[in-house]
């Protein structure tokens, strides 16, 4: 990552990003992810889980007293953490024949694991006697799954969502002035998905403080019609009064420039509002020669509500808000009136060492290295995402297809539904609904074309700035679900889009799912008893294809409005073709640490205007001189020159959204590529390494705000003596902190690797696969500086120093 994007992010993480002012005296929203306790339940043993099994009022109804829900429960030799956290990750791997575990990366969690898959939180805090008069609610934005919440002993409420948050009034039954217990039971026994999910509060929890007559939870939608001269913007406000009396308020809402300049504003007066209700404000507001958001450009202004009664601020609420036209036609995707063909990703929501709890910063860094790749467009498969990944799409530039998880219409699912679009419907980032995904029993059936009709229908009346989808697994077939969704998606069946558009012209079509390409990274022959597949753009599924067969497909045809790779990262789970040892995908573009893949590179080549030139494999084959070794060339050059040692081995013409390959006899040296593209030249090499003797640390930023939440990526390779990294090396590397900051994860890419991803003991270590590996550093609630040293037997220790501040 280059210099400038990673001083960008650092601004971004001195400037938190919530719904309302950090400072304002009338509302706060305060995290709440320090100073938990956690324990198991089980499942199976209702005195193990606390009892579990009487219903819940108060107290647990006498039985209370020894049950975690009661406040005075001893919960002292609980373990202590902050948030997010995952238990699943924690777990060693485990093999079972079940295929649930194996879609879950072999972790012990579900309905076969009892003792593992009830997991209990207690959080003590205290809240000062002045709260008495305030409206206090507890938001928690993700917990896997089926969470029941309760505070001081009364019960708050269910979330059956593993993906949606959900928000809990405590006003009442709050201790002003004393001790407060909030207790969290998470049964993660139930999957969502087929894929790995995690366990626990795996998202941020705040605290939110405001006044009884307030903007309501999700209360600000915006939304603008733009051209390159004039931007007229809308915000609806939803107010409520919670106050025993009638109010009678003023809203005013500003628009403001990214540097806090009050640029226009709209003025709302003599609002009545009887207790117990609530009402909708509709202002305008106009701006002439609005700056656009964009992909290059994600300028984000600041839409500030402000509530009023007798002139005096009672609430407020700041959004983020980009000013972009986007367009969905038959012919493609227009955004402030350019055509742009999706150049997308699909990607589940875990990462190598954190499983699905990642800190906010490495949602920025996992979008800043597609960007690098030339991806445009997101899509959260098959869930919502968390608010921060979000929030780094609207930051950074990055369209977003924000999927909802199941196609159901059940007061739970439909309610789920509605509770995604109201919370991110201002969102500028998200361009597009997904109503489900591959439904196979319905899809194509009556039932599932009234299940459409009803979420469509619900989508437009919440949010008819949008469009929807749903990601079908069908070919040239209109029946069920298509017949009433307004853009058709495929996945995969790739071969029908053309019958499809000729029977259907007027529908726009989108591939969500293609590609599929399995790989894994630095390794060029199928290994079946480790679970590895070569290197390069070669196998697929049987349903699926490889990235040379859809993308130019979709490149040179406009009634393709262009299509995501499955997947952008590799994730755990679904091991396809193998199973154990394998623990995860072999899907993606980079590998679970965000380690490139060489399929990384064609992407690159014609999905950006930068030159790319890149030659696989590397090139340290010791016992295979003499033999021949096919090597391929990545690059969106006009032609491409391969030398080995000086030598020529011809010149060839790069054909467009294809690649180039010489088989070349092994022997040691220089492998060089001199790519021609428009009368310049340029070259990259492969060279064979000597030994390893030296750690090499590669840390994405060495600066960490000193508030316990923020993280730095550091990546570790090993180099010869002449400084070259050893793409082959293997070593077992031991980690080492001093300084406020401490490792959260480690990784390496290796699909079949069952080394823990989080520290036993406090002993910290990771082998290389192919050359690398990664660890994960956060910083501590400290201002100093860290020093990070990385061991091995026989290297030069790896030494680094960042600062928190």
């Amino acid at each position: 990552m280059n210099r400038s994007i990673l001083f960008f992010l650092l601004l971004l993480f001195s400037h938190p990003i919530t719904s309302a002012t950090q400072d304002s005296p009338v509302r706060e929203h305060l995290n709440f992810d320090e100073g938990w306790r956690f324990h198991f339940g089980h499942a199976d043993d209702p005195l193990q889980d606390f009892n579990y099994g009487i219903p819940a009022v108060f107290a647990k109804a006498g039985n209370g007293q020894n049950t975690p829900i009661a406040p005075t429960f001893v919960d002292t030799l609980w373990r202590v953490l902050d948030l997010p956290h995952d238990w699943a990750v924690e777990l060693p791997f485990v093999y079972d024949a079940h295929p649930d575990i194996m879609s879950h990366g072999y972790k012990p969690v579900g309905g076969q694991f009892p003792k593992t898959s009830i997991g209990w939180y207690r959080k003590h805090f205290e809240l000062p006697a002045s709260d008495l008069g305030r409206r206090l609610q507890v938001q928690f934005d993700g917990v896997f799954r089926d969470a029941e919440f309760w505070l001081n002993g009364f019960y708050l409420g269910n979330n059956e969502s593993g993906y949606l948050g959900q928000v809990y009034d405590i006003t009442d039954v709050a201790n002003y002035g004393g001790e407060n217990v909030l207790v969290v039971r998470v049964d993660a026994r139930q999957k969502e998905g087929w894929f790995y999910e995690g366990a626990g509060i795996y998202r941020h929890v705040w605290l939110n403080k405001y006044a009884p007559i307030h903007i309501a939870h999700e209360g600000v939608f915006v939304h603008a019609e733009v051209s390159s001269v004039e931007a007229m913007i809308t915000v609806e406000t939803f107010v409520k009064n919670e106050d025993p009396k009638l109010a009678k308020l003023e809203l005013e809402t500003q628009l403001r420039s990214r540097a806090g300049e009050v640029l226009a504003k709209a003025t709302t007066t003599d609002i009545p509002l009887p207790d117990g209700t609530e009402v909708k404000v509709l202002q305008e507001i106009k701006l002439n020669n609005p700056r656009l958001w964009g992909l290059d450009h994600p300028y984000l202004y600041r839409i500030q509500v402000l509530l009023k009664q007798n002139g005096r601020i009672i609430d407020q609420q700041t959004l983020r808000y980009g000013l972009r036209d986007i367009q969905v036609k038959t012919d493609g995707i227009y955004l402030n009136g350019e055509h742009l063909k999706l150049q997308g990703v699909n990607c589940h929501q875990d990462h190598a060492g954190v499983g699905s709890a990642l800190p906010d910063y490495l949602q920025y860094y996992r979008i800043a290295l597609l960007k690098e790749m030339g991806v445009n467009t997101y899509r959260t498969s098959h869930n919502p995402p968390t608010p921060e990944l979000l929030d780094a799409c609207d930051s950074l530039g990055m369209l977003v297809m924000d999927e909802n998880r199941l196609l159901n219409t059940g007061r739970e699912h439909l309610d789920q539904f509605e509770r995604l679009l109201r919370r991110d419907r201002s969102r500028t980032c998200v361009f597009m609904w997904c109503i489900g995904n591959e439904e196979f029993g319905i899809q194509q059936t009556d039932y599932g074309k009234r299940i459409a009709q009803t979420l469509v229908r619900r989508q437009q009346q919440l949010d008819p700035t949008r469009t929807c989808t749903y990601a079908s697994d069908l070919a040239n077939v209109f029946r069920g679900v298509n017949e009433v969704i307004p853009v058709r998606s495929f996945n995969y069946r790739h071969f029908a889009v053309a019958d499809y558009h000729r029977d259907h012209p007027e529908q726009p079509i989108i591939g969500t799912e293609m590609g599929s390409t399995v790989s894994t990274r630095g390794v060029y022959t199928i290994d079946s008893l480790r679970g590895y597949l070569p290197d390069q753009d070669i196998n697929a599924p049987w349903w699926a294809s490889r990235a040379e067969v859809w993308w130019p497909l979709a490149a040179e045809n406009d009634y393709w409005l262009g299509g995501f790779i499955w997947t952008g990262f590799d994730y755990r789970g679904e091991p396809t073709p193998f199973s154990w040892p394998n623990v995860n995908s072999h899907f993606g573009v980079m590998d679970m640490c965000g380690f490139p893949k060489n399929i990384y590179y064609y992407y690159q080549s014609w999905w950006t205007d930068k030159d790319v030139l890149h030659v696989s494999p590397h090139w340290n084959w010791p016992g295979r001189e003499g033999e021949s070794i096919e090597v391929w060339v990545n690059s969106n050059a006009d032609a491409v020159e391969l030398f080995l040692n000086d030598k020529s081995l011809g010149k060839k013409e790069m054909p467009r959204n294809s690649h180039l390959k010489w088989p070349v006899i092994y022997q040691p040296g220089e492998l060089k590529a001199v790519a021609f593209k428009n009368r310049r030249t340029f070259s990259e090499s492969q060279r064979t390494t000597g030994p390893a003797v030296a750690i090499q640390l590669s840390p994405s930023k060495t600066i960490l705000l000193a508030d316990g939440q923020d993280a730095t990526v550091i990546n570790v390779s090993v180099v010869d003596a002449e400084g070259r990294m050893v793409p082959n090396a293997q070593h077992k590397i031991a980690f080492e902190v001093d300084g406020p900051a401490q490792i959260i994860g480690v990784g390496n890419g290796d699909p079949s690797s069952h080394e823990p991803d989080k520290g036993l003991n406090n002993i910290w270590e990771r082998s290389l696969f192919n050359g690398r590996c990664q660890v994960i550093l956060q910083s501590e609630n400290q201002a100093s500086e860290v020093q990070f040293k990385a061991r091995a037997p026989g290297l030069k220790t790896g030494l680094l120093y960042l600062e928190t501040n």
